[in-house]
């Protein structure tokens, strides 16, 4: 069964996303504020958490920044009453992996839920010695979800990070859109700012630094893959 950790201080969203969740046979802890996520999450690792925003004694985006530094793989969702696109770029920036803006609806929220499990599950149940391809010079271990350069270093990658790496290389040479690839690792039909992709894409490349250019931007397209 899956194990998800929800931390929400509004009590009537939080029976009523729990609920729903749990019809979806899902195990739901449910948590009132940001300090209890955290504590939650350290007596045993969920399988995803749903994190609002504006909680009491830790805010959703220091509770993503918290966990982050302790797990680069857990999926986090999030959950926004802030509409600004800068107040959701902050929020992947840190590490959130996908968000809602309130009020949402439950359709939404399972589709979300279940496109982020997938995406983990691919991960977790190809987890083989041999489950790796080459980024340019570099190593990508898909289990261990890491970036290994020639000289042995190695350096985490978020589960958005590895889909973006993963999607491009299937795609090699062809220019692929933003959004197809919001869809793409989603697999859903994703609505929101396609400014989650270019955050993560300055991440990567950063983490690439000499090879950066592997990822090249098509003005007015996307990008491309050019390992």
């Amino acid at each position: 069964m899956t194990d998800i950790l929800f931390a929400e201080d509004d009590a009537d969203i939080r029976e009523w996303v729990s609920v729903a969740l749990e019809r979806d046979t899902c195990r739901i802890r449910a948590v009132a504020d940001g300090a209890a996520a955290v504590q939650a999450y350290g007596e045993k690792r969920p399988d995803l958490m749903i994190l609002d925003v504006m909680m009491p004694k830790m805010s959703g985006w220091d509770v993503v920044g918290e966990i982050r530094r302790r797990d680069k793989v857990v999926p986090i969702l999030m959950l926004t009453a802030k509409a600004a696109e800068s107040d959701k770029v902050l929020g992947l920036g840190l590490g959130a992996d996908d968000y809602l803006t309130k009020p949402f609806g439950l359709a939404e929220l399972r589709a979300r839920v279940a496109a982020l499990l997938r995406r983990a599950g691919v991960s977790a149940s190809t987890r083989r010695d041999d489950d790796e391809f080459r980024f340019g010079s570099f190593k990508v271990s898909v289990p261990k979800s890491a970036l290994t350069a020639k000289d042995g270093t190695s350096q985490e990658l978020t589960p958005l990070e590895l889909g973006i790496l993963r999607f491009l290389v299937a795609h090699r040479g062809e220019v692929v859109s933003r959004e197809s690839l919001l869809n793409g690792l989603w697999g859903i039909s994703y609505t929101g700012t396609t400014r989650t992709i270019d955050t993560r894409v300055a991440a990567l490349r950063q983490k690439l630094g000499s090879e950066a250019a592997l990822i090249e931007t098509v003005y007015g397209s996307g990008y491309r893959c050019r390992a």
